[in-house]
């Protein structure tokens, strides 16, 4: 088994695993359904292909929060109009209301996703994301990635939590840097918390998940070999 790497920063990223409709959440790092959405998105998997999704979300799935980013609030409308010519343009449940809602997200977050793979299944996602089949974006359609997804040398001999707690890190080039960096890894039942974001489908009026479970770790950012790149 190899570990793929995928890193997600941009300025604007939102995780949601818990409400809809008016009031949409963010979980403080990437979750398994968004990066499993993302990587479909890459192989041009489509919503209602449930065994290829399920192929992806049964890979352990690890992520390093290089910046923790900051966690702010949106508050959007939608409809209460009409379109030119359509009298029952709106938006359900009110056909013909505005409907507010508050939307959370992550600013200027960085994350390091990995996955264990089979090398052939690796290789395979890691020629999607050098060129995805659709758009990639990072929780929400508007939220773009702010640099390359694919990792040049994203595809590693290891375990998930060896790979994180050594891959190179790049500090900040404001403020101090964190004397640690947290790491969050999948576990059983009785080690951690449990997380609904599992996607079983895709289907807009069929989406159904199931539950893992999670804990956190930390790793010394003293006990990596910094990337000073200026790229």
């Amino acid at each position: 088994m190899s570990i793929l790497l995928i890193r997600l920063a941009g300025p604007l990223q939102s995780w949601g695993t818990q409400s809809r409709f008016t009031n949409r959440d963010t979980g403080r790092e990437p979750s398994k359904s968004g990066v499993v959405g993302l990587l479909c998105a890459a192989g041009g998997i489509v919503r209602h292909d449930r065994e290829r999704i399920g192929e992806m979300a049964r890979l352990p799935m690890g992520v390093r929060v290089d910046r923790e980013g900051e966690l702010q609030k949106d508050f959007q409308t939608a409809g209460g109009g009409v379109w030119p010519g359509r009298s029952d343009y709106g938006v359900w449940p009110s056909r013909r209301g505005t409907i507010p809602s508050e939307r959370y997200f992550l600013a200027d977050a960085d994350f390091l996703v990995a996955l264990e793979v089979a090398q052939p299944m690796g290789e395979r996602l890691q020629e999607a994301l050098a060129d995805p089949v659709w758009p990639l974006f990072l929780g929400r359609k508007g939220y773009v990635p702010g640099l390359p997804v694919r990792v040049p040398d994203g595809l590693r001999a290891g375990e998930i939590g060896g790979v994180l707690a050594t891959y190179p890190w790049l500090p900040p080039r404001r403020g101090p840097a964190p004397s640690r960096l947290r790491v969050v890894l999948e576990c059983g039942p009785d080690e951690g918390r449990p997380r609904l974001d599992v996607p079983e489908s895709f289907e807009p009026d069929q989406r159904s998940f199931r539950l893992r479970h999670i804990r956190d770790e930390w790793v010394p950012t003293e006990s990596l070999r910094v990337d000073r790149r200026d790229d």
